[in-house]
Protein backbone atom coordinates (compact mmCIF):
# COMPACT_ATOMS: atom_id res chain seq x y z
CA UNK A 1 0.00 0.00 0.00
CA UNK A 2 1.57 3.27 -1.15
CA UNK A 3 1.55 6.25 1.77
CA UNK A 4 0.37 9.76 0.54
CA UNK A 5 0.85 13.10 1.91
CA UNK A 6 -2.47 14.29 3.24
CA UNK A 7 -1.60 18.22 3.17
CA UNK A 8 -0.37 17.61 -0.28
CA UNK A 9 -3.57 15.88 -1.60
CA UNK A 10 -5.79 18.61 0.13
CA UNK A 11 -3.99 21.26 -0.98
CA UNK A 12 -4.50 19.45 -5.02
CA UNK A 13 -8.04 18.72 -3.58
CA UNK A 14 -8.55 22.51 -2.90
CA UNK A 15 -6.79 23.65 -5.75
CA UNK A 16 -9.80 21.26 -8.14
CA UNK A 17 -7.61 18.55 -8.89
CA UNK A 18 -9.85 15.45 -10.02
CA UNK A 19 -9.75 12.84 -6.54
CA UNK A 20 -7.46 9.85 -8.73
CA UNK A 21 -5.54 13.13 -9.93
CA UNK A 22 -4.95 14.45 -6.85
CA UNK A 23 -4.24 10.70 -4.91
CA UNK A 24 -1.81 9.81 -7.65
CA UNK A 25 0.17 13.24 -7.30
CA UNK A 26 0.53 12.77 -3.21
CA UNK A 27 1.69 8.86 -3.40
CA UNK A 28 4.36 10.41 -6.29
CA UNK A 29 5.19 12.92 -3.77
CA UNK A 30 5.15 10.46 -1.21
CA UNK A 31 7.30 8.34 -3.03
CA UNK A 32 10.12 10.91 -4.47
CA UNK A 33 10.04 12.12 -0.75
CA UNK A 34 10.76 8.86 0.54
CA UNK A 35 13.77 7.79 -1.98
CA UNK A 36 15.13 11.33 -1.45
CA UNK A 37 15.44 10.07 2.61
CA UNK A 38 17.41 7.15 1.76
CA UNK A 39 19.38 8.60 -0.55
CA UNK A 40 20.41 11.07 2.61
CA UNK A 41 20.97 8.11 4.37
CA UNK A 42 23.44 6.70 2.16
CA UNK A 43 25.55 9.85 1.17
CA UNK A 44 26.05 9.93 5.00
CA UNK A 45 27.28 6.54 5.36
CA UNK A 46 29.37 7.59 1.81
CA UNK A 47 30.93 10.77 3.95
CA UNK A 48 31.56 8.45 6.85
CA UNK A 49 33.63 6.00 4.44
CA UNK A 50 35.94 8.81 2.78
CA UNK A 51 36.55 10.28 5.92
CA UNK A 52 38.26 7.63 7.24
CA UNK A 53 39.89 6.48 4.50
CA UNK A 54 41.53 9.88 4.15
CA UNK A 55 42.52 10.14 8.01
CA UNK A 56 43.99 6.19 7.59
CA UNK A 57 45.72 7.36 4.09
CA UNK A 58 47.10 10.78 6.28
CA UNK A 59 48.70 8.14 9.26
CA UNK A 60 50.37 5.97 6.74
CA UNK A 61 52.23 8.75 4.55
CA UNK A 62 52.66 10.37 7.67
CA UNK A 63 54.46 7.13 9.08
CA UNK A 64 56.22 6.74 5.63
CA UNK A 65 57.56 9.80 5.14
CA UNK A 66 58.58 10.35 8.81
Amino acid sequence: MTTIIAEVYDAFKSAGAEDDKARGAAQAIAEYSRDITELTGSLTLRKWMVGFNLAFTMAVVWQVFT
